[in-house]
């Protein structure tokens, strides 16, 4: 089995060679696949992960959360960083909080938001940067590298402000932030434009239109899909049963993928 420790260190190398992908599963089985199928990291999704407990993204608290890293990383051997959401309340310490659980809980990395879930608005820059600075604290005093990521939330909630992006993850570059992301952006240049203004590894949501190569030609060094694989699969069951529920036909239940042999390998 492979150490914490060494999981947090090939997190972190990943992150000092060329861009690579960090796919999100919603749940245990999820990631077993995904890691026979190649992958060398993984990331939670919040989204993904509140749909397996009937919930919206944001219906997730800190202990639900934490009990699904435990199940992750015991189900793989692939470093596991976490969607903190907003570290689940608006003070500083609570973001440091939900650092210290979920690597408790065996997580090697994680992020923290500036979106305010309870309020629905963007944290002021001062507040959201006293927020990653205290959370990037709370990651130093473990005893293995941490990876914190700086989310800026502008292009999720409706401010698609470049400049206010690129100035949000600048404070939370400086407040001590690892890995910089701005979930949102949708062209080419405006990925390009955050990655040359920031001197830290610069995580990039998948964009269907563009491929990972345009994207890394851009300047990601990290590439995730958020909740996309989950949606991926749910659509797949909903086109499935609708089919069997209008037409009676079952043959859409024949599938050439053996689970068995995704899970064991």
């Amino acid at each position: 089995m492979t150490t914490q420790l060494e999981k947090a260190q090939a997190f972190r190398a990943l992150h000092e060679e060329s861009v690579f992908l960090i796919p999100n599963p919603w749940d245990a089985g999820s990631a077993k696949v995904l890691e026979s199928l190649g992958f060398k990291a993984l990331a939670t999704t919040s989204s993904g992960f509140a749909f397996t407990l009937g919930r919206r993204d944001g219906g997730a608290n800190l202990h639900d959360v934490v009990e699904h890293v435990r199940r992750l990383t015991a189900a793989t051997n692939l470093p596991v960083s976490v969607d903190l959401e907003n570290g689940y309340g608006p003070r500083p310490e609570q973001a440091a909080l939900a650092i210290a659980r979920v690597a408790e809980a065996g997580a090697v990395g994680g992020s923290i938001e500036d979106y305010d879930r309870d309020d629905g608005g963007i944290y002021p820059i001062g507040v959201a940067a006293e927020r990653i600075a205290a959370a990037a604290q709370a990651a130093r005093r473990l005893d293995f590298p941490f990876t914190l990521t700086g989310r800026a939330e502008n292009f999720l909630h409706g401010n698609p402000d470049l400049d206010d992006t690129i100035a949000r993850l600048h404070a939370y570059q400086e407040a001590g932030a690892d890995v910089l992301y701005a979930p949102g952006l949708g062209t080419l240049d405006q990925i390009r434009a955050v990655c040359t203004a920031l001197d830290r590894p610069v995580n990039v949501l998948a964009v269907p239109d563009l491929t990972v190569g345009v994207i890394a030609a851009a300047g990601a060094r990290r590439i995730s899909v958020g909740g996309g694989l989950t949606w991926v699969a749910v659509n797949a069951m909903v086109t499935a049963a609708r089919h069997i529920s209008d037409t009676g036909d079952l043959s859409v239940l024949k599938v050439p993928v053996r689970v068995a042999d995704l899970l064991d390998s």
